[in-house]
């Protein structure tokens, strides 16, 4: 049989702020210091000393090469069967950015710059998510229109604005940046993340390894899909590409009812013409690893809805037994389905 192509639409790499770092102008770099050590000082109150370590888990993909190397990644994605990638850093700048006393631009750019070239190794392979800052939407603009020349697929924007201490997206001074994304086809990534009133969780939570903590981060993108779509948002630009990375998709059918059913009834809705349903299964896509439970409810969720991804390195990984997994979850799932959901529909949104 001929082989089959996968695409993971998730996926991660470590950036070394150290090699930032060398990147920055010099007279920035204290500056690029100080917000580092400011954010670390931050989490830390928020966390109260507990942590959690990726030594937490003796996994074989944190320790392979791939991770860091673009070289090496190509090999790690050979041994996994994988054909491309969609990648996300490891480190989140959005705070940092807020928090530079002076001129944050050439650290974004910097940032940015090594993820370009992390993907230059094979762009037909390796597609960057890149973090566009939304302190300053004209800045925002520029950068998304140097990427699309550059061949970007994606961007990664912060879930949650207002814990950035911005307005949420639905606010007119973001308008400028969702028209460019329109123009240029550039998919709009917002990944699971760490809520931050979550951290009361963080806190109290006795199990080992956080189970209970890490296990309510997927869900608290309801609120990103909520806000994009009762807002009216989507129906303004309507050819907005929106991924969720890492929900899951189990959950997702019955949340969208319950958006149907406030439509339906005394929610008053300015701007929203459709079913909310509608906009979701026109304008966003979720990502997954092994939720055979979703994968049953693949028609309700939308199967030009549905990425799969391998989440490396990650401790909920599928590699590198991803062809193992997938042939798993899809034994029972017709043909054209499993290729829309493991790579079709990256093809598509990305151009992989």
């Amino acid at each position: 049989m001929e082989r089959r192509r996968l695409i993971s639409a998730d996926s991660h790499v470590a950036i070394s702020l150290d090699v930032i770092r060398e990147r920055v102008p010099a007279k920035l770099r204290s500056a690029f210091d100080d917000a580092i050590a400011q954010q670390g000082r931050e989490d830390e109150v928020r966390k109260q000393g507990r942590k959690l370590s990726l030594d937490d888990w003796d996994m074989e993909a944190f320790r392979d090469p791939g991770y860091r190397d673009p070289v090496a990644r190509l090999a790690a994605m050979d041994r996994d069967g994988v054909d491309a990638e969609v990648i996300y850093s490891e480190v989140s700048a959005f705070r940092a950015y807020g928090l530079v006393r002076g001129d944050w631009r050439p650290i974004s750019r910097a940032f940015t710059d090594h993820l370009v070239e992390f993907a230059a190794h094979d762009p037909k392979r390796l597609a960057v998510s890149y973090q566009v800052p939304i302190i300053d939407i004209e800045y925002a603009v520029k950068e998304v229109e140097r990427l699309a020349g550059l061949g970007a697929r994606s961007v990664h924007l912060p879930n949650f604005p207002s814990e950035v201490g911005l307005p949420d997206y639905h606010d007119e001074r973001y308008d400028p940046l969702w028209g460019v994304l329109q123009e240029t086809g550039i998919s709009i990534s917002h990944h699971l993340g760490n809520r931050l009133w979550l951290y009361d969780v963080w806190q109290r939570d006795p199990t080992p390894q956080l189970a209970i903590f890490t296990s309510l981060p997927s869900l608290a993108l309801s609120e990103v899909i909520a806000w994009w779509i009762l807002t009216g948002t989507l129906e303004r630009f309507p050819h907005l590409k929106i991924v969720l990375v890492e929900p899951g998709l189990y959950w997702v059918p019955g949340f969208l009812a319950q958006l149907d059913r406030k439509a339906a009834g005394p929610y008053d809705l300015p701007g929203v013409k459709m079913k909310p349903s509608e906009y979701f299964h026109r304008n966003m896509a979720l990502t997954f690893m092994d939720d055979e439970i979703g994968l049953q409810l693949r028609h309700m969720v939308g199967i030009e809805n549905i990425l799969w991804s391998t989440d490396f390195p990650h401790p909920a990984t599928t590699w590198p037994n991803s062809r193992a997994i997938v042939d798993r979850q899809f034994a029972d799932i017709p043909n054209e389905d499993r290729e829309l959901i493991c790579v079709g529909n990256a093809e598509r949104i990305y151009g992989l």
